[in-house]
């Protein structure tokens, strides 16, 4: 397992040193930037440019970011907020978007695991044409529209929760946004959890374990949800980093000061080293989880680990 664990990291290490060079080198060659002020003269861009050390070569600059990064400095911004370093913009942002978006998580894979099971011991009954509605609207309605419905009904005419985003209040003030943020996990999981059940339940070897007399809590949790549990996890990655990052529509209705909006302004504004760091962070998390993924795969089904350690042998 601790070969299997070391190889997965290592892979990971690559990949981000290969997905950074990637990102700094598209933004080298997009048109445009980061000083383009029609109030500076040429003179006065080259000055800048030579500030930031944006005058060197690609490689050179390449380099240098990366010795900087590993040091925990991302760089300054140029133009959103001028010189702050983007290790402070994230600082202010990031927190609030992750707390979010891992309420959004927690919530959705709950709720969507339960539904799931539901649905599948449940099978062909009301019940399961219940968990299937639900599915279905939260797989086909957009989250920014359950974010409009719980701003409009639980935050302006019941009151229970904020309607916009509060600083000093952030917990409550996070329900309402996580809440429409995990719709669409919730569909997610559901779905793929009460497929994977029936799939399950079906089965050869759970027929050879029922036969064995092993109770029907012992069936579900030992052998059901188990084997259903690879096929939703890979499900559930993707969703975590994209719940975490923020969604720009859902923090535009509720105010949310998170790191979704200021991806966008920096976009706009050609402010490359804001922009070049975010995607950085976006990608981290994603291999980060992905990683958790591999390690997950191979506690849960040690098939998979040891196939994965042959095919590099």
């Amino acid at each position: 397992m601790k070969k299997y664990v070391l190889k997965r990291i290592l892979i990971s290490l690559v990949t981000l040193l290969v997905i950074l060079l990637v990102l700094f080198l598209l933004l080298q060659f997009m048109p445009g930037s980061p000083f383009n002020d029609e109030k500076l003269t040429e003179a006065q861009i080259a000055l800048l440019n030579a500030k930031y050390g944006l005058d060197k070569p690609v490689i050179i600059q390449f380099f240098n970011y990366v010795t900087s990064m590993l040091q925990g400095d991302l760089g300054v911004s140029y133009n959103i907020s001028k010189n702050t370093p983007i290790v402070q913009l994230l600082q202010t942002r990031l927190p609030t978007s992750v707390r979010i978006g891992g309420q959004a998580v927690v919530l959705g894979a709950i709720i969507g695991l339960v539904l799931g099971v539901v649905a599948a011991l449940k099978h062909n009954s009301v019940i399961d044409t219940l968990c299937t509605v639900v599915s279905v609207l939260g797989a086909s309605v957009p989250s920014y529209v359950f974010a409009l419905f719980l701003a409009y009904t639980c935050g302006f005419q019941l009151g229970w929760f904020p309607q916009l985003f509060q600083v000093n209040h952030p917990y409550i003030s996070s329900v309402l946004p996580s809440v429409a943020l995990s719709m669409f996990t919730i569909a997610s999981i559901a779905r793929f959890t009460r497929s994977e059940m029936l799939e399950v339940l079906d089965s050869d070897y759970l027929l050879l374990a029922a036969s064995k007399g092993l109770s029907e809590r012992a069936l579900i949790m030992r052998h059901t949800l188990r084997n259903a549990l690879i096929p939703i996890i890979t499900v559930l990655a993707p969703l975590i980093v994209s719940l975490m990052t923020g969604s720009l529509v859902v923090e535009k209705i509720f105010a949310i000061p998170g790191i979704g909006s200021l991806m966008v302004q920096a976009i706009q504004s050609n402010d490359h080293s804001v922009t070049i760091a975010l995607a950085f962070v976006y990608s981290a998390m994603y291999v980060f989880i992905m990683l958790i993924v591999d390690i997950l795969y191979g506690i849960i089904d040690p098939r998979i680990r040891l196939a994965k350690e042959d095919s590099h042998e």
